[in-house]
């Protein structure tokens, strides 16, 4: 564990003793991992939803925070785990309609954005059609930088399937796919 680590892990044991200015430190020290993870498994748009709802679970997770991983991982898998919920929720409900999609493709893109809205598009396409497993190792790895033992920590995963997941995730971006047979 690197010493910020350990400094944000003190946080958050402070915190579930009741230390409120702790609390807000805790927020403050991890809420930009938290919305980055986030963003990059369930879009940008959902974003600020999925980090509002994860720091409601830790307030009240937080006093059986036992320290016993840093409170990142810690935090990080109560953020899978919003998402996993989310997706579960989203898949009762309606898509959109061809007409919905059709509107936002027709919109024109920002001048004063480098990027063009097709380049975006097409980049997010390719991470959104990973199978989730695999843009969940591939976005905590390669994306928010942490090491392969803390993502298979935070996915609840050993080692070794990070590991593999990663090695697909890649092998299906360079193929322009979101799925691979092998």
């Amino acid at each position: 564990m690197s010493s910020h680590d350990d400094f944000v892990t003190e946080l958050a044991l402070r915190a579930g003793r009741g230390d409120k200015g702790a609390l807000t430190e805790f927020i403050e020290n991890t809420q930009d991992d938290v919305w980055r993870f986030l963003a990059h498994l369930a879009g940008r748009e959902h974003a600020d939803d999925l980090v509002q709802e994860t720091y409601l679970r830790v307030l009240g997770s937080l006093p059986r925070f036992a320290g016993r991983s840093s409170a990142r991982t810690w935090l990080l898998t109560l953020a899978r785990r919003v998402w996993i919920d989310s997706v579960r929720h989203d898949m009762a409900r309606p898509r959109k309609s061809v007409a919905e999609y059709d509107e936002v493709a027709a919109q024109e893109p920002s001048p004063d954005n480098p990027n063009t809205w097709s380049d975006v598009i097409d980049a997010r396409s390719l991470l959104d059609a990973l199978p989730p497993e695999r843009r969940e190792a591939i976005v905590l790895t390669q994306i928010l930088g942490y090491t392969y033992e803390e993502a298979a920590r935070i996915a609840g995963v050993r080692i070794g399937t990070i590991r593999s997941r990663v090695a697909r995730a890649r092998r299906d971006l360079i193929e322009g796919t979101g799925t691979s047979t092998a």
